[in-house]
């Protein structure tokens, strides 16, 4: 399965940029465990940001979300849309066909 994670503030960004730290490392320790497979910044920035994830279910990405110091902080809230791909681009074939895992 796959996850869009939609990430918008609900705060001014300055009241983001003291937990932006927090959020860089949530985010690189979700890169490294390979749940994360694109994550960056929305254009306007002030928006928030997207992350597209996969390899948990949709319990396990909400349980993730719900941990990112800007939601635990109270400055940005997620959106998951959780999708499951009918057609995949043969250069994303052998990553995206991995079972889900549960974190839980």
């Amino acid at each position: 399965m796959l996850h869009l994670l939609q990430l918008r503030y609900t705060a001014t960004e300055d009241d983001v940029t003291p937990h932006i730290a927090g959020h860089v490392a949530y985010l690189e320790r979700h890169h490294a465990a390979g749940t994360f497979l694109v994550s960056g910044q929305t254009i306007p920035t002030s928006d928030g940001g997207a992350i597209i994830a996969h390899g948990v279910d949709r319990d396990a990405i909400e349980q993730i979300t719900a941990q990112d110091p800007f939601v635990t902080n109270g400055v940005a809230k997620y959106t998951v849309t959780t999708i499951a791909p009918g057609r995949i681009h043969p250069a994303l074939a052998d990553l995206l066909t991995d079972e889900p895992l549960n974190l839980q």
